[in-house]
């Protein structure tokens, strides 16, 4: 019986290694075309269209629409006083270094914000605020902070958004009368507000 079921593996193994290789799921590789250093390597994937991208079409990869969130360029503008540790578009996240005030080095604060709407509201924006406290520079306590100083970090951070949203739209009126011309916005029924 024991044999047998060695057997009914070996079988099953060496029907899926034919089977991958002439369904063209296996392609050997020229170690000498690939490069070494994984950074290069997933480059040349990238230049080839070989990326793993779930939901998205072959050849996408253009990131410029970061630049055109204004809460995402406001967060930014407001945390410029601090070195960020993480900044990712794509989790939706800010995410800052520990830095500390001149008159008190013991104690740190990193910054968190995450994005939750891509729209302006109040609801669409978390701020969390750690410290970090340091007796020695070995025995440190971090802990979540609930301080106003979140609330107006979130608060500039909305203002800031609309200030940009509100310049941005009146940039892209101007760009829509100066390439189609006054008449044509007119005749859509578009109104200056």
């Amino acid at each position: 019986m024991y044999k047998k079921i060695i057997f009914n593996n070996y079988l099953i193994t060496i029907f899926l290694v034919f089977f991958i290789n002439s369904c063209g799921i296996y392609k050997p590789v020229d170690s000498r075309k690939v490069p070494v250093n994984a950074k290069e390597r997933a480059a040349k994937n990238v230049e080839e269209g070989r990326a793993v991208k779930f939901n998205m079409k072959r050849g996408s990869g253009n990131f410029s629409f970061a630049t055109s969130n204004p809460l995402w360029r406001a967060s930014l503008d407001i945390l410029d006083f601090t070195p960020l540790s993480n900044v990712d578009y794509g989790g939706g996240i800010i995410i800052t270094d520990w830095f500390t005030e001149e008159d008190n080095n013991n104690n740190s604060i990193k910054i968190s914000v995450r994005f939750l709407s891509n729209e302006i509201r109040a609801d669409g924006l978390d701020v969390i605020l750690y410290k970090k406290s340091c007796k020695i520079t070995t025995d440190c306590k971090i802990d979540k902070v609930e301080t106003s100083l979140g609330n107006e970090i979130k608060i500039a951070i909305l203002k800031k958004a609309a200030i940009l949203q509100t310049s941005d739209t009146a940039k892209a009126r101007a760009e829509y009368r100066k390439k189609y011309g006054e008449k044509k916005w007119e005749r859509d029924g578009r109104e200056d507000n």
